[in-house]
């Protein structure tokens, strides 16, 4: 039971960071049309476009990402309560 909470956690807290890393990516041009940007791309971005549909951007700034790691977040929170409430 362990090694399952420990293989979930460490599952988001990676993807957290990938969906750091490509909201940066868009901050320099062409770096989301290389292998690793395209990779990211199809991981990050249907679970972004939820986000997006619900959240408009503001002017030139996209506040549906930082939702989507706060949400994250808090499924790694939430699997830690319920990991502590089984064991």
């Amino acid at each position: 039971m362990v090694l399952l909470y420990e293989i979930l956690d460490t599952a988001l807290y990676i993807y957290s960071l990938g969906l750091i890393i490509y909201i940066f990516m868009s901050w320099f041009p062409g770096a989301r049309e290389s292998a690793f940007g395209n990779f990211l791309t199809k991981i990050c971005e249907p679970y972004l476009e939820p986000f997006r549909k619900i959240i408009p951007p503001l002017g030139m700034i996209d506040l549906s990402p930082i939702v989507a790691i706060i949400v994250v977040h808090l499924a790694r929170n939430g699997l830690f309560e319920l990991f502590r409430m089984l064991v």
